[in-house]
């Protein structure tokens, strides 16, 4: 008879939370993850700098640049598993005085401490060579031939999928409202009703700090940090091939200019710390401050080619470090989760899940299967391949999205995966995410989520319930001619 109804129950679906989960799930352990919004993915986690950071920057000892360096070397095994984009690109962290760098230098020797390889300090003529864009004030450089770049929404869905598909159980819409002690494990109150499970991990991002107060006498503050961002088009994404940073200050890493794994170009973040986690505006001032200090490192940004603009607030705590660790009985934190939070995700996964399963006595399962397969992408096939693909299923041959070549059949196993809103479609396959931002598309999405999902147009969300795109009740000769 079982006494819980969980052994282990994760409230966060973030990077974080679902690679615990995933983690997690090599074991023989009842899983359950829940996430207050309607899909995974809908915090910080996409809202970032899709960084993999090498880790030569954070504190020596700190669990930073522990997790960092180890969950680093894990990206490209794991990218590899659950089939999500990822390339090693390469880092510079730019000197933009002789004056600073000794700073660099220090950076250089601090590898050693954190056990970061394949580092080297270059002239500003030696960075120049390699990044022609580079402005003549950078005067040196910091080369990281390990850092990378990966597709935070993939990899987040796939830890997910991933999860699921050994065992684990994800549940949306599922706030955790109060915890309380019932013997040897928790009651887990949520917004449909009560839970027990045997342990509860917090990875609960920019509310951990409330629901590590619903379980430790002490108070763990998070600060929202805001970072503001401007994304650029495909036009614009060989301007830079290496993710190029500046000298780190005291918010952090500073204004980034990177290349994504979809072919764009990233400026930003600027850091601002806020009251409300839940303000992701963007602002003039944030985003002017992005051109300007982008500008700084790399001459001749096309900013004109600007797509779109987004915030997300990082969980910073004032503790200044990740908090990882057992701080009431059978309750385990995984809070302030900032960067680099991405990067560190795989390693945070592993530290969490092998401690959980130690302390559980839970073995590994035999059958734990760690591939996952993407969706297909007919546009990124050779002609063979997407012809049989489209013979198969026609569908992968009709264009929903003009801008990033996203057919029918994938939103559908978008949809089929979890999907249930504008936003988590677009998060899966990238329809939206082109020049013209859903102008479009969003229609035919909307149309195709409506009638899989057994809903009026008018019901289907942007993301979370209330967020509708359509007002009034279409009649139903209306519905069936849309």
């Amino acid at each position: 008879m079982r006494t819980f109804d969980y052994d282990v129950i994760i409230a966060g679906g973030g990077v974080t939370g679902c690679a615990i989960a995933r983690e997690l799930s090599r074991y023989a352990l009842d899983i359950c993850l829940l996430e207050k919004e309607e899909d995974v993915c809908s915090g910080t986690s996409k809202a970032n700098s899709a960084i993999v950071h090498a880790g030569f920057d954070a504190a020596p000892g700190s669990m930073k640049a522990q997790m960092n360096v180890a969950g680093s070397r894990l990206m490209p095994d794991l990218a590899r598993e659950l089939d999500v984009p990822f390339r090693q690109n390469g880092s510079m962290v730019l000197c933009l005085s002789p004056d600073d760098r000794p700073a660099l230098e220090a950076l250089y020797r601090r590898r050693l401490t954190n056990g970061v390889e394949g580092l080297s300090l270059l002239t500003g003529e030696e960075a120049r060579a390699l990044e022609p864009h580079l402005t003549q004030a950078v005067a040196g450089a910091l080369l990281a031939s390990s850092g990378g770049i990966v597709c935070p929404f993939e990899l987040t869905a796939a830890l997910a999928e991933n999860a699921r598909a050994n065992g684990a159980e994800v549940r949306c819409l599922e706030p955790v409202e109060a915890l309380e002690r019932r013997g040897e494990g928790w009651t887990v109150t949520t917004g449909r009703g009560a839970l027990t499970s045997r342990w509860v991990v917090n990875a609960a991002g920019l509310a951990a700090g409330r629901i590590h107060g619903m379980a430790c006498p002490d108070h763990l503050e998070i600060i929202p940090r805001r970072g503001e961002y401007l994304l650029l088009d495909k036009s614009a994404g060989s301007h830079v091939t290496r993710t190029i940073f500046q000298l780190p200050g005291r918010y952090g890493k500073g204004v980034l200019v990177t290349p994504t794994v979809h072919g764009n170009l990233l400026a930003g973040p600027t850091a601002e710390d806020i009251a409300d986690g839940a303000d992701t505006a963007t602002t003039a001032a944030g985003l002017a401050l992005v051109r300007e200090r982008a500008a700084l490192g790399v001459a001749d940004i096309p900013f004109g080619a600007v797509i779109t603009s987004f915030a997300g607030n990082r969980a910073h705590s004032s503790r200044g470090d990740f908090l990882l660790s057992e701080t009431a009985p059978g309750f385990f934190d995984a809070a302030g989760i900032e960067s680099p939070g991405l990067s560190a995700a795989p390693a945070i996964g592993r530290y969490v899940a092998e401690r959980i399963a130690s302390a559980l006595g839970a073995a590994l399962r035999p059958d734990f299967d760690p591939i996952r397969r993407a969706i297909p992408r007919p546009a990124q096939m050779p002609d063979r391949e997407r012809a049989a693909l489209i013979r198969e299923d026609p569908r992968y041959g009709d264009i929903v999205c003009r801008c990033e070549q996203v057919s029918e059949g994938e939103i559908l196993e978008a949809i089929r995966r979890g999907a249930r809103s504008l936003d988590g479609v677009k998060r899966r396959v990238r329809a939206g995410m082109g020049r013209c931002q859903g102008g479009f598309c969003t229609p035919r999405v909307l149309e195709i989520l409506a009638r899989e999902l057994g809903i009026s147009p008018d019901e289907v969300c942007k993301n979370r319930p209330g967020s509708r795109l359509l007002t009034g009740t279409m009649g139903e000769a209306d519905h069936e001619n849309h």
